[in-house]
């Protein structure tokens, strides 16, 4: 392992690469300790600590706790991230979006550039939120937040809050243009990764206390890393359609005649369905924690309580909904099936053109479905052994650890390629994490 890592640093690009990300991650956390004008952070931190379980505890977690504490990067990069999302959608409903997406590089950067105007767009907006709800004392349970609220501090937090979110933008473009891995990725696993340290001294804390036993701490460690094994394999497995091409003479020479795959991944949606579901599932409790006790709406929060039966089960059917949603969204069984007949391309056994699309999308759906519910496992279990064995650190599971898995995998993979075009041993040895299923 050494060795492998001692390579790392031996090839010259390589090693600047990965020195140029952890430049810009270095001044990404540097920028997430920057408070916003005019927010008493500390009072802030106070009075979300009780919203953990609401919307605002899951945003919180994507961009690092700067939520919270109000600083500068508040809004992290989660505006990308919804501009993107809005933009990929578009471009299966819009034909305008459509054209774009099929019209190589060029339509490729116009998409990007369409997502960063949505960003700034949905930054303002946002933002705007944001000083609204932190000038009502309400919302904290009377205390004091915006010691001097009005225009000024509205405007100064759209500023410096949309600053923020373009400056994130900024280094996550950087980061996959000279670095390594995606960047805006790259963002969110730091962010996540971050919080780790504080859950490990709350272990050892109630630990210390007697509130858990040895048994249960080496209990969650066994489930830890079986989960992250589980979402490993998982994350990697795909299911190989045969794809066979016609032998073609052109002039004096013949092309095609090869046999491929077109590999389809058994979670295509990643992990966009738990988020849409978390947004929706979230809600009755983020609305409850601003109503009194006696108001009606406060009942409906205590039915939606993440550690209760109702919420779970209502949570994994809508991460299913999603996944089969999303996954026709991102493939289209049409349009492969049009591309191969156009290539001479087709399915051994299978007429090209409709029947392809049809078999294609007939695996498709077979296969996502345990995809599908392999997320909702993932999503409810970390709330279900919450809630048996008494353990809040207990947060492996769900969105953070795909997201984590995701990443790391896509960034070794990188790191793989780099050494083995020049010839030094690969840190990942090749068909150790196959993950192939057949279905």
């Amino acid at each position: 392992m050494l060795e492998k890592l001692r390579n790392i640093f031996q090839v010259p690009e390589l090693k600047r690469r990965i020195l140029f990300t952890l430049l810009l991650f270095i001044v990404y956390r540097l920028g997430e300790h920057v408070p916003t004008p005019g927010v008493n952070g500390d009072a802030l931190s106070r009075a979300l600590e009780r919203q953990r379980g609401t919307l605002f505890g899951l945003y919180d977690l994507f961009v690092g706790g700067g939520f919270s504490r109000a600083t500068i990067f508040a809004l992290g990069i989660m505006p990308y991230i919804s501009s993107s999302i809005i933009i990929q959608l578009l471009g299966a409903v819009v034909p305008y979006f459509e054209k774009l997406r099929k019209e190589g590089e060029e339509g490729q950067k116009k998409l990007t550039q369409l997502t960063r105007y949505g960003t700034v767009m949905i930054s303002i907006v946002q933002s705007l939120g944001y000083a609204v709800f932190l000038q009502n004392p309400g919302n904290f349970g009377g205390e004091v937040v915006v010691p001097h609220p009005g225009p000024l501090f509205a405007f100064s937090t759209i500023l410096t809050q949309t600053t923020g979110t373009i400056f994130v933008m900024w280094l996550g473009e950087k980061i996959t243009e000279h670095g390594i891995g995606n960047g805006i990725s790259l963002i969110i696993f730091v962010n996540i990764l971050g919080g780790v340290p504080n859950r490990l001294f709350q272990a050892v804390d109630s630990f210390r206390a007697g509130a858990i036993s040895p048994f249960m701490v080496v209990a969650a460690l066994a489930i830890m890393v079986a989960v992250i094994a589980v979402v490993i394999v998982m994350t990697q497995a795909t299911r190989k359609i045969p794809v066979q091409y016609a032998k073609r003479i052109v002039g004096r020479r013949m092309f095609g005649g090869a046999s491929t795959h077109i590999p389809l991944r058994v979670n295509t949606a990643g992990v966009i369905p738990i988020i849409f579901a978390s947004s929706l599932m979230i809600l009755p409790a983020t609305v409850a924690g601003f109503v009194g006790p006696d108001n009606p709406l406060s009942q409906i929060g205590q039915w939606f309580n993440p550690l209760g039966f109702l919420y779970n089960f209502f949570y994994a059917i809508i991460i299913i909904f999603f996944t089969y949603f999303y996954t026709a969204v991102v493939l289209n069984p049409n349009d492969l099936a049009e591309n191969m007949r156009k290539y001479g391309g087709f399915v051994p056994g299978i007429r090209p053109g409709r029947k392809t699309a049809e078999y294609i999308d007939r695996v498709l759906s077979r296969i996502t479905l345990p995809g599908a519910v392999f997320l909702a496992l993932v999503a409810v279990l970390p709330d279900a052994f919450i809630a048996w064995f008494g353990m809040p650190f207990l947060t492996f599971g769900g969105t953070s650890v795909l997201i984590v898995v995701g990443v790391a995998l896509d960034t070794l993979q990188q790191i793989e390629s780099h050494l083995l075009m020049r010839h030094y041993e690969g840190f990942v040895k090749r068909g150790r994490i196959r993950g192939r299923t057949r279905m």
